[in-house]
């Protein structure tokens, strides 16, 4: 999972999206922001459907969409001409990320209202309805059968998981501990039994840090906190992201444990949060020491 908005542009995407296939991965997802969330002016970013809409036809295995795409962007009607278009050029692998929306500053910047949470969560519901209605009922049809993959993202609170059963393929939650992941597969599954159907598929986006020595790890965590623009010990850095935000961090061997953790405590998949994404180095280092030892 990339955060497109930091700066990433074409030549990475069409770099990351080769690792992906290569390595393996399930997929390759990315944020839908139109501003930095965590730098400066000096970081761009292009538009998150037109960058999958191209990713497409240059790919043939992964998945590839949005964690997760503001309700406050797009009309119902565009998000789902978007992402027919997405389906149709990727040969059906579209994973459709929905969320409220939340980041003050690029709505200012380009012109978004970002009303209060009580109506974006309103504007949740209507768009979810809306977009599934429109693959329905306006052709061509999706490819994928029977309607391109819907995540919902949140903190599966009441109303979250309620719109999550009655609309979503996958639930997806952010920086969490096994614990944590635990109570928050439970409340998805009583909304999915309330709803009368079986239990989401539960998903998460995290941070990491890999490397093949300890000194590898290291170093990645220094360019990660470049990165963050902190200083400090960067082994007390690392151990900080993974007490406070659930961060996988270690050799492969390390990480491929911290994972079998998640799973065990729900989670069906992870989308690793790639900061640092001009290092395909590590993407290769998961593809060949990590995935294997977790897939399937």
């Amino acid at each position: 999972m990339v955060e497109g908005q930091e700066g990433v542009g074409w030549d990475d995407w069409r770099g990351l999206a080769r690792a992906a296939e290569e390595g393996g991965y399930d997929g390759l997802l990315r944020s839908d922001h139109y501003l930095s969330v965590g730098g400066g002016p000096d970081r761009g970013a292009l538009d998150a459907w037109g960058t999958i809409c191209a990713l497409g036809p240059l790919t043939e295995r992964i998945r590839l969409g949005t964690l997760v795409s503001p309700v406050t962007f797009r009309p119902a009607a565009v998000l789902a001409k978007l992402t027919l278009t997405a389906d149709h050029a990727s040969g059906g692998r579209i994973d459709v990320g929905i969320g409220a929306g939340w980041w003050q500053g690029e709505h200012e910047a380009f012109g978004f209202t970002l009303p209060p949470i009580k109506e974006r969560m309103d504007l949740l519901e209507r768009q979810l309805d809306d977009v599934q209605r429109f693959w329905r009922e306006t052709g061509p049809p999706p490819v994928q059968q029977p309607r391109p993959h819907v995540i919902m993202g949140g903190q599966a609170k009441r109303r979250s998981a309620a719109l999550a059963a009655r609309y979503a393929d996958e639930y997806n939650v952010l920086y969490l501990g096994p614990d944590a992941v635990r109570e928050k597969a439970a409340a998805i599954a009583a909304a999915c039994a309330a709803a009368g159907r079986d239990p989401l598929p539960m998903s998460m986006m995290i941070g990491f840090i890999v490397g093949a020595d300890r000194a590898e790890v290291r170093d990645r965590t220094r360019q990660l906190m470049e990165y963050h623009g902190e200083e400090g010990d960067p082994g007390a850095w690392a151990a900080a992201r993974a007490a406070e935000s659930g961060w996988v961090v270690g050799t492969p061997e390390e990480v491929t444990e911290q994972l079998r953790a998640l799973e065990a405590a729900g989670l069906q998949r992870v989308m690793l949060q790639h900061l640092l994404f001009g290092d395909l180095d590590v993407v290769r280092l998961i593809a060949s020491d990590v995935l294997p030892a977790v897939a399937g």
